[in-house]
């Protein structure tokens, strides 16, 4: 597969990573773990070397069973994980970016991904009761002591992200950023741009709904966190189909699927543009990593792109207290 160079760093990583967090959290019926490891194994196999997972996913159990997959070639991929929130004291939706929580955090992240180091250590939430200088002396003290290689930020504004370059520089920022999500082209991708820094696009398929598998809020498990998305809700759903119909028809013109033209738009977008599209079945796996293969003229992106901008989308990305927690 394709390579590409995180940002400032010495990191190459393949064109698409792997997105673990549903393997354990957040989708539901979860899958069995075995199949997971299986999967995970598979895609190392695959050439994809380069996995995301955090702290708070589970929480705890997506990195232990990102730990267990990986020790047979743990040197051989780039492991991202994540820290920020108050997940150790038992409040997982609080942050928590103290010097003393952050220590703790990568800890028993090490123990748990069964590792002595951390590829690319994620700020999983700006926290605004800790300036942004305190946790970037932080982590570049443990990149001091070898514990993390580089970091990034998730879901970080302009200003945070050059406050926290200007102390410890950041190597990747994880936000969402898709198709029918592109907020971050106003303001986050000119200042990553000038910087040098990666970004990593989490739910580059829009969790799942640019796939067109989605039309009803009804084919989602009850228990499925999507529900609770505004996004998701089925007036939504119905006025955000707009944007399927527009990826089958570019789809159906390629010979590929709706999610392998979202996914490389976003590679034709820019080289350092890294998505992590996440899955927990095969077939869709092999889809996913299909879209690498895929090229798309500059006019196709530029079609894509003026189709895409004059859509309403309705919904916000989070519910009003999720969207309290993130930064454009």
């Amino acid at each position: 597969m394709e390579k590409r160079i995180l940002g400032n760093s010495d990191l190459e990583v393949s064109a698409i990573g792997l997105g673990c967090m549903g393997m354990t959290h957040g989708y539901t019926p979860l899958p069995d773990r075995h199949d997971m490891i299986k999967l995970i194994r598979i895609a190392y196999e695959s050439g994809e070397n380069f996995l995301d997972t955090a702290e708070v996913y589970g929480p705890f159990t997506n990195e232990e069973l990102v730990g267990e997959a990986i020790e047979p070639f743990r040197k051989e991929i780039v492991l991202a994980t994540k820290f920020g929130w108050d997940v150790l004291n038992g409040n997982p939706t609080k942050t928590n970016s103290r010097p003393e929580n952050i220590r703790r955090a990568v800890e028993q992240s090490l123990r748990r991904l069964r590792t002595d180091y951390i590829d690319l250590y994620y700020q999983h939430r700006v926290d605004k009761d800790i300036p942004m200088e305190e946790v970037a002396g932080t982590i570049g003290e443990l990149i001091n002591e070898g514990k993390v290689k580089y970091w990034g930020l998730s879901e970080a504004g302009a200003v945070s992200i050059r406050k926290a370059h200007a102390v410890t520089p950041v190597t990747a920022v994880q936000s969402e950023y898709s198709i029918w999500l592109r907020d971050l082209e106003n303001e986050i991708i000119p200042t990553l741009e000038e910087l040098n820094i990666a970004l990593v696009p989490f739910s580059p398929l829009g969790k799942g709904f640019l796939t067109g598998r989605f039309d009803n809020v009804a084919k989602l498990d009850a228990n499925d966190f999507r529900r609770t998305q505004p996004r998701f809700q089925q007036e939504a759903i119905e006025a955000n189909m707009a944007i399927v119909y527009l990826l089958k028809m570019i789809a159906e013109k390629k010979g590929t699927t709706s999610a392998q033209i979202a996914l490389a738009w976003l590679l034709a977008k820019k080289n350092w543009i890294v998505p992590i599209p996440g899955t927990t079945k095969l077939s869709r796996f092999e889809e996913n990593i299909g879209a690498a293969t895929i090229t798309l003229s500059t006019e196709e992106v530029r079609i894509i792109d003026e189709a895409s901008a004059e859509i309403s989308f309705v919904g916000e990305q989070y519910s009003k207290e999720g969207m309290k927690l993130i930064e454009r």
